[in-house]
C-alpha cells in the first residue's frame, strides 16, 4: 500500500511539474475598428489546436474581443453577436424615428439635429462626437450578459488588461479593475466619432491613440513566457489619397497609431514570441458590417501559423480543463427587487421611470431594456443613459444612469431651407432657435424661433407638461410671419401678394406615448392680404379671426423624411366665431418595404363644412409631390382632394454615425379644387408624374425632382434643407 501511495504522488507530481514546464501565454489584441473582427477567426484556430491563453490585453476594438474572451465567450458566439448586430443602426444613437415623442418629432422637422449647440455659463459648447456611442454600450452590455450582474475586471478568472487614452493628459491608462463594459467603450472612443467616455473623474478616448499592439502589458500582465500579438490596424493611406478634411484627420490618428505599434513589434522576440498581421487587403475600420468576411481572413492568417501555434498546444483534458476555470458563467437571471434611477440634476426621475417595463419580481430581459433606455435616451436630454444590475442584502437592483448632457439644458438650433423652380425664382431662408428645457421639475420647455430670408418670422412657445408622466400639457404660443404669396393663372405668375400673420394661441393637449399627440384650443389671428407686384387681381384685406381648434397628429414613420416603412395621420378642425367659416384639414401616409425598394402612398383633403375659406387660409397644390409640374402653391381654392403612390429604389446609404439614404424615385398623382381662387380654368382631376434623385442627408430633406401635369409646362424642383 505505501508503494501505490509513493507511485501516486510521484505520478501527480510529474503532472505538475508538467502543467508548470507548460508556457504561460499571453494574448495581445490590437485595435482597427471593424478589422478587429479578425481576431475572432484567429480564436477559432487557437481553440481548434487546444492553446490555453493565461492572461489577454487589447485596445479599441481588440478590447471589445479581448473583454469577451475574458468572460468566458467562445469564439462562435462571439462571431454570431457580431454577425446579428445591425451594425449601421447601432452607430445612429437615437432610437427609430417612430420610437421619439411627437414633441420631438416637432423639432426635428425644424431644425437640423446636428446643429444642437449648448448654451452655458462657460459660453457655447458643441456635442463631443458624431456618435455619443448609446447603442454600442448597450451591445457591449449583451456581449459580456450585464444582465447578470455588471462584469468587474479584476473578478474576472482570467487576467485582462484593457488601453485607453486620457484625452486630458494624452496619457496611456490601463485598465485593470473596475467595470468591464465602461474599459472597452472606453477603449474605443475614436476621437471625432465616438464621444469621449467619463469615468472616474477623466475623460477617456481609442487606447490605439498610445498603444495599439499592448504587447509588454501583456507581458507582463502574467509574466507570461510567449505573447501572441494580433495587429489589425490599417495601414497609412497614401500621399495622393489624403485630400480632404477627414482623410486628414483619419491619417493624424493612423500615423499616431503605427508609431506606438511600430514600438510594440520592435519588443516581440522572435524566438518565443508569434506576431501575426492578418491580410485585410480592401477592409477598412468602418467595414462593420462586414464582419464574417474579416473573421474568416483573420482565421486564415492564423491557419498559416499552425506550426508555431502547435509548440504551445496542451492536451484535450488539459484543453478543458483550462476554459474550465474561467468559464463558470451565470446561466440563471434572478428577479429584479427593484428600479432605482441615478441622481439628477434637473430632470424628474418619473420622466425616465415612465419609459420602463420592467417590473419588480420578474427577470430583466435585455431586449426590453434596451428598447426601454434607448426611448429614455430619446428624450433627447442626456449624454448616454446605462443600467448595471446590483446585489444588495440579498436584493437584485436594476440601477438606471442617465447621465444629463454636459451641454444642456439650454440650446441653440439651426435651420435652413433652399427651394427651386429651376427656371424660375428660388426662395432661401435662414432659421435659428433658443431652447430652453427643464425649466421645472415636469419638464416644462420655451422655444425662441427666429427666420430671416424668404420668409421671415419670430416666435416663442411654451410647452409645459402638468405631471410627472408629462402625459397631459398646456402650450400657448405666439408667431409673427411675413412671407409671399404668387397668383397665377394659365400657368403664368401675375402678381406678387406680401401675407403678414400674427398668431396666437393656448392649447391643451394629451401625449399618446411615441404616436402621437391630442390637443383642443383657441386660436387668434391677424392676417393682412397686400399686393406687392404684378396686376392686382386679389383685393388687399386685414382681417382678425377667432376660434377653436382641434387637432390630432400621429407619426409612426422610422425616418424624419424619406421613410422606409410605418404611417402617419393628422387632422384638425377649425371654427371661426367671427369670420363665418370653418375649416377641416386631414392627411394620411404610409410607406413599406421591399429589399431596396419602397412603396409610398399618401391622401389629402381640405374643406369648409360651413362657409367659404379665406385667401389667407386658403387649401392649396402646386409643387413637388402635390401636384408635381405645378409651380409652388400655384392652385388655391376652398377644397381639395389629393392622391398620390410612389416608387422608390434605394441607391445608397449614409456612412456610419449618420442615418438616411439616397433614392430615385417616381409617383403617380393627382388632385382637385373645388372652388378656385386661382388657375379658375383648371376643373376636375388634376393628373401628374414626377421622377426625382434624393434622401435625407446630414443638410436635411434633399431632391432635384422634375414634375410634370397634363397640359401644363413641366418643371424641375431642387430642395435642400429643413420643410
Amino acid at each position: 500500500m505505501r508503494s501505490l501511495i509513493l507511485a501516486l504522488a510521484l505520478l501527480f507530481s510529474c503532472v505538475a511539474s508538467a502543467a508548470e514546464l507548460r508556457p504561460r501565454v499571453a494574448l495581445v489584441l490590437g485595435g482597427g475598428g471593424a478589422r478587429g473582427a479578425a481576431h475572432i477567426g484567429v480564436l477559432e484556430v487557437l481553440e481548434r489546436e487546444r492553446i490555453p491563453i493565461d492572461c489577454v490585453a487589447g485596445t479599441s476594438m481588440g478590447a471589445l474581443v479581448a473583454g469577451a474572451f475574458a468572460v468566458g465567450l467562445k469564439p462562435d458566439e462571439m462571431r454570431k453577436m457580431l454577425a446579428s448586430a445591425d451594425w449601421v443602426d447601432m452607430f445612429q444613437d437615437n432610437p427609430a424615428y417612430s420610437e421619439l415623442s411627437y414633441r420631438n418629432h416637432v423639432v426635428s422637422q425644424r431644425y437640423l439635429p446636428g446643429s444642437e449647440t449648448g448654451v452655458t455659463g462657460k459660453g457655447l459648447q458643441y456635442q463631443p462626437g458624431v456618435v455619443a456611442g448609446q447603442k454600442i454600450k448597450l451591445f457591449f452590455n449583451r456581449v459580456v450578459r450585464a444582465e447578470y450582474g455588471e462584469p468587474m475586471i479584476e473578478k474576472l478568472s482570467m487576467p485582462l488588461a484593457i488601453i485607453a487614452t486620457d484625452i486630458g493628459t494624452g496619457d496611456r491608462v490601463v485598465f485593470r479593475d473596475g467595470s468591464l463594459t465602461l474599459a472597452m467603450r472606453a477603449s474605443m472612443s475614436v476621437p471625432g466619432l465616438l464621444s469621449p467616455v467619463t469615468y472616474r473623474d477623466r475623460k477617456f478616448v481609442d487606447g490605439g491613440l498610445v498603444d495599439n499592439l499592448p504587447v509588454q502589458e501583456a507581458r507582463t500582465l502574467c509574466n507570461a513566457d510567449t505573447v501572441i500579438a494580433i495587429n489589425v490596424g490599417s495601414p497609412l493611406l497614401k500621399a495622393e489619397d489624403v485630400g480632404s478634411l477627414i482623410s486628414v484627420s483619419a491619417q493624424m490618428i493612423n500615423i499616431l497609431t503605427e508609431q506606438n505599434v511600430a514600438r510594440s513589434i520592435a519588443s516581440i522576440d522572435k524566438e518565443r514570441d508569434i506576431y501575426l498581421r492578418p491580410d485585410l487587403e480592401g477592409l477598412g475600420a468602418g467595414d462593420f458590417p462586414r464582419n464574417s468576411e474579416i473573421a474568416d481572413r483573420g482565421r486564415k492568417a492564423a491557419e498559416s501559423i499552425v506550426p508555431q501555434l502547435r509548440r504551445l498546444a496542451v492536451s484535450e483534458d488539459a484543453y478543458v480543463a483550462w476554459r474550465t476555470q474561467f468559464e463558470a458563467r451565470p446561466t440563471e437571471r434572478a428577479p429584479i427587487s427593484e428600479v432605482q434611477v441615478a441622481e439628477l440634476k434637473y430632470v424628474h426621475p418619473e420622466a425616465v421611470t415612465r419609459h420602463l417595463k420592467q417590473k419588480n419580481g420578474k427577470e430583466l430581459e435585455p431586449s426590453m431594456i434596451e428598447k426601454d433606455l434607448l426611448r429614455v435616451y430619446g428624450d433627447g436630454a442626456y449624454e448616454s443613459v446605462d443600467y448595471s444590475v446590483q446585489s444588495e442584502r440579498d436584493k437584485n437592483i436594476l440601477k438606471v444612469m442617465p447621465v444629463e448632457k454636459s451641454w444642456g439644458p439650454d440650446y441653440m438650433r439651426f435651420g435652413m431651407r433652399l427651394d427651386s423652380v429651376l427656371g424660375s425664382d428660388a426662395t432661401f431662408s435662414l432659421r435659428g432657435a433658443y431652447h430652453k428645457t427643464w425649466l421645472n421639475s415636469l419638464g416644462g420647455e420655451l422655444l425662441f424661433t427666429g427666420e430671416v430670408g424668404h420668409t421671415a418670422a419670430v416666435g416663442v412657445d411654451w410647452y409645459q407638461p402638468v405631471e410627472p408622466l408629462q402625459r397631459f400639457f398646456v402650450e400657448p404660443a405666439m408667431m409673427f410671419r411675413r412671407t409671399r404669396q404668387d397668383i397665377y393663372q394659365n400657368d403664368k405668375r401675375y402678381s406678387e401678394y406680401q401675407l403678414r400673420t400674427f398668431e396666437g394661441r393656448v392649447a391643451g393637449g394629451l401625449a399618446l406615448g411615441s404616436v402621437g399627440q391630442l390637443r383642443a384650443g383657441w386660436l387668434t389671428r391677424m392676417s393682412e392680404y397686400e399686393f406687392d407686384t404684378g396686376i392686382p387681381l386679389m383685393p388687399n384685406t386685414r382681417t382678425w379671426t377667432s376660434g377653436g381648434e382641434l387637432r390630432a397628429d400621429m407619426d409612426q414613420f422610422d425616418r424624419l423624411y424619406f421613410p422606409q416603412r410605418g404611417w402617419a395621420f393628422s387632422a384638425s378642425y377649425f371654427e371661426s366665431l367671427n369670420e363665418n367659416y370653418s375649416k377641416v384639414a386631414g392627411e394620411a401616409k404610409a410607406a413599406h418595404t421591399w429589399n431596396d425598394f419602397v412603396l409610398n402612398g399618401q391622401v389629402r383633403l381640405v374643406d369648409s363644412p360651413s362657409g367659404q375659406l379665406p385667401l389667407y387660409d386658403a387649401a392649396k397644390l402646386g409643387g413637388f409631390k402635390n401636384l408635381s409640374g405645378f409651380y409652388n402653391d400655384q392652385m388655391l381654392g376652398d377644397s381639395l382632394r389629393f392622391g398620390l403612390i410612389g416608387v422608390e429604389r434605394i441607391v445608397g446609404r449614409m456612412p456610419l454615425g449618420m442615418r438616411g439614404d439616397l433614392r430615385f424615385g417616381a409617383t403617380m398623382e393627382m388632385g382637385r379644387m373645388g372652388y378656385r381662387y386661382t388657375e379658375t380654368q383648371r376643373a376636375g382631376w388634376q393628373q401628374a408624374n414626377a421622377v426625382y434623385f434624393g434622401g435625407e442627408t446630414p443638410f436635411g430633406l434633399m431632391y432635384l425632382g422634375w414634375g410634370h401635369v397634363r397640359n401644363a409646362p413641366s418643371h424641375w424642383y431642387l430642395f435642400i434643407g429643413t420643410p
